[in-house]
């Protein structure tokens, strides 16, 4: 048996009570119905019992089901998190190596430019020199 009473013994307290309310209708049939009355009720109360256990039994194991599949989801949607997040710090540990291979090649290029215009003021300071020497010896050469 999975719960309750046993049927064996509960056809036997049925038939015990049968014949006890048989015998007391024999002697008093006020009583007799008065008893066939309480039986009905006893079992109607008994199945009300045995339908609410079944609901019962029913909606447990519903609401365990949905709270195992529950969990399979968010585990299944921890496990897509983290490999999601994981993939996300992959991507940006690349893309600070590529920054700092940009901020490199910016600060050579930088240099290089620097270089080039220090190159560029310094040649054209020796041609101004050279202009302002030669127009400085244009000007005295009239006076002599």
């Amino acid at each position: 048996r999975e719960t309750g009473i046993c049927p064996i013994r509960e056809e036997l307290y049925s038939q015990c009570f049968d014949e006890l309310i048989r015998q007391v209708t024999i002697i008093c049939a006020e009583r007799g119905l008065l008893l066939l009355r309480v039986r009905d009720e006893i079992r109607m109360t008994i199945c009300a019992y045995q339908s609410l256990y079944e609901s019962s039994i029913a909606f447990g194991m519903r609401k365990a089901l949905q709270a195992e599949q529950r969990r399979n989801k968010h585990n299944k949607t921890m496990k897509e998190l983290m490999v999601a997040n994981r993939k996300l710090k992959e991507e940006v540990e690349e893309l600070e190596v590529k920054i700092a291979q940009i901020q490199k090649t910016e600060e050579e290029r930088r240099e290089q430019e620097e270089k080039r215009h220090k190159d560029e003021v310094l040649v054209l300071q020796k041609m101004n020199a050279a202009k302002k020497e030669q127009l400085e010896a244009m000007l005295q050469a009239p006076k002599k």
